[in-house]
């Protein structure tokens, strides 16, 4: 049996040929193409290239040409209907059985597609051709939009006293029409009525750009009436799983690796008018994690660009703590927040495209700056208040699937947490009395030294060596001007001493003014202490110490580099991500 020329369809618009290559071929960029090493045939030289525009692979070593089906059938030495279902599961779609429920769903959804169709090209060329449509006409160009953008995203029309359902209905049942949503019955005039009467239609297309949907906008300033309304869900149309504009903005992913989301039609056209067409639109609803998945298919780095109004924001929010759990190594989630009661429509078209694009370098914030910067803005100086603050950022953190990403999105947190609060211990030992340890305080002791990380106890020790040695290290600042740390207050107590150091001045530890909190800190965990008891102070000893636990963080520094490289190669397989990760380990051999 034949599989569907639309399911077919949907595996190819969603996979580049180059991602499906890239699992078994390393490839490396060249202008639109990529290149790599012929897999057909042993050779030295690339002559082996994909071209995800033109959706083909071709070697010309051995004249081996086709599609993503053809490449992985030769490669994995497949029958088609194997490497269908091979490819649909890598497209994150749902295996197709010829069963009779699947023949009967084909059938309706070639009827659900020709409803749209028709449908949707009638009103465009209504409003088009028509000269009744004179108001719908004179609103467009009020926004600034042209000919072009209405033939572009094919902008459509409705009257207010439509008929179109009894043309359709000559060739579809009433039942059918029905389910297509673009209809319902009027249960008092028992008549059926068009759901977009008297709006502007924007048609809503599938990966593919087939219309599945609408979305419709009143035109007249009717209070009683919804600005925007979408099309009802239907067993082919689901919000959460759909965005507008995506068809025509993921051909764009060869040539830019970032997308901008917005909340309306009109901001996408606005956008797409002044140049920039990298954008999509989510459809009335909360971001969902299919949305984020499917952008993820095709860009690096989602700006979501939301309103700046209080709705606006509240909106980012939303979409902030529900995408945050996709976030990978080698994606990014940004926000980019528009001036009060501005628009991406209104702010693009009052600045233009260069402007916009500048105020995004310079404006947008990456996602855990955003839930950070948002709650810490919610938090009182109190410790209640700090508490339920840093609760909140652990669970947020703590529901990111990717593991490295929750580790290093949590340490942000807790780092920045930190800060806030450097001096509220400052007190803590001021009417301190000496006493004989305690079983208690041991425990105590052990329990604080748990949730510190061996890297930060190594940093520590280096903190602890280079404080009591500050004159031997002034004549040999090359030992730690280098020296990378992860902690982020560790690292700025290490740079202040490297600066005091540079100015050749004889200073003490009083002359760092460091916080007293942090110093205690040191001098209580570092390992190295007990190292150096009853050891008589050595200079050379000093430096080996110091050498050993330089070597040690940055070996720690070369495994979290591994580790994400060895992430990010499991996902993308190229060769570039291969080779830096092989030059790590030669590294890692090496140390």
């Amino acid at each position: 049996m034949k599989y569907p020329k639309e399911y077919l369809d949907e595996i190819k618009t969603r996979l580049k040929v180059s991602t499906v290559v890239s699992k078994s071929v390393a490839l490396k960029k060249r202008g639109k193409e990529y290149v790599g090493l012929s897999p057909f045939k042993n050779e030295k030289t690339p002559s082996f290239t994909v071209n995800d525009e033109k959706e083909f692979y071709h070697c010309f070593a051995t004249s081996e040409h086709g599609n993503i089906f053809d490449f992985v059938m030769k490669i994995q030495n497949l029958k088609f209907g194997e490497a269908v279902k091979h490819l649909a599961q890598l497209a994150g779609m749902q295996p197709y059985i010829f069963s009779k429920q699947d023949e009967e769903r084909e059938k309706k959804w070639r009827e659900y597609l020709s409803i749209y169709d028709q449908y949707v090209n009638f009103y465009h060329n209504e409003l088009l051709k028509n000269e009744a449509y004179f108001n719908a006409r004179d609103y467009l160009k009020k926004r600034s939009l042209s000919k072009s953008e209405v033939k572009k995203f094919k902008i459509g029309y409705i009257e207010k006293n439509p008929n179109f359902f009894e043309k359709l209905k000559n060739e579809f049942s009433e039942q059918t029409l029905v389910e297509s949503g673009l209809f319902y019955l009027d249960e008092k005039k028992k008549t059926y009525v068009e759901r977009f009467r008297g709006r502007l239609i924007f048609p809503i297309n599938n990966i593919s750009g087939q219309p599945i949907a609408l979305g419709g906008r009143i035109i007249e300033n009717l209070d009683y009436l919804a600005k925007y309304i979408n099309s009802p869900e239907t067993i082919f149309f689901k919000k959460g799983s759909n965005l507008y504009n995506l068809d025509l903005a993921r051909k764009l992913s060869n040539k830019l690796d970032h997308i901008f989301l917005v909340e309306g039609y009109m901001d996408v056209v606005g956008l797409s008018k002044n140049g920039i067409e990298n954008v999509v639109a989510n459809l009335g609803t909360s971001l969902t994690d299919k949305q984020i998945l499917t952008l993820n298919q095709f860009f690096d780095d989602i700006i979501i660009c939301f309103d700046g109004d209080e709705s606006g924001y509240k909106a980012a929010l939303r979409a902030a703590e529900n995408s945050i759990k996709e976030l990978k190594p080698e994606k990014q989630i940004s926000f980019l927040f528009l001036p009060d009661k501005e628009d991406p429509d209104s702010y693009v078209n009052k600045n233009g495209k260069n402007y916009f694009v500048e105020f995004t370098k310079q404006s947008k914030l990456s996602i855990h700056q955003f839930i950070f910067s948002h709650y810490k803005k919610q938090t009182e100086n109190n410790p209640s208040s700090m508490a339920i603050f840093e609760k909140k950022l652990r669970a947020i953190a703590n529901s990111i699937k990717d593991d490295f990403i929750k580790k290093y999105v949590l340490e942000y947190f807790l780092e920045k947490i930190a800060e806030l609060t450097p001096h509220s211990n400052q007190n803590k030992n001021k009417y301190y009395v000496k006493k004989t340890k305690s079983l208690d305080t041991t425990k105590k002791y052990f329990n604080e030294s748990k949730s510190i990380s061996g890297f930060e106890l190594k940093e520590f020790s280096l903190l602890y060596l280079v404080l009591n040695n500050l004159s031997l290290l002034q004549a040999n600042i090359h030992l730690i001007e280098d020296i990378k740390f992860f902690t982020e207050i560790n690292r700025q107590i290490l740079n202040t001493i490297v600066q005091k150091l540079k100015s050749e001045e004889q200073i003490t530890v009083d002359d760092l003014n460091l916080d007293k909190q942090l110093l205690d800190k040191i001098n209580k965990f570092a390992p190295i202490k007990h190292i150096l008891k009853n050891k008589p102070n050595n200079e050379n000893q000093v430096i080996e110490l110091l050498d050993d636990i330089s070597k040690d963080l940055f070996n720690y520094d070369l495994e979290f580099r591994i580790q994400e490289l060895e992430s990010k190669f499991s996902k993308d397989m190229s060769e570039t991500t291969f080779n830096e990760l092989k030059e790590l380990k030669n590294e890692r051999k090496i140390n």
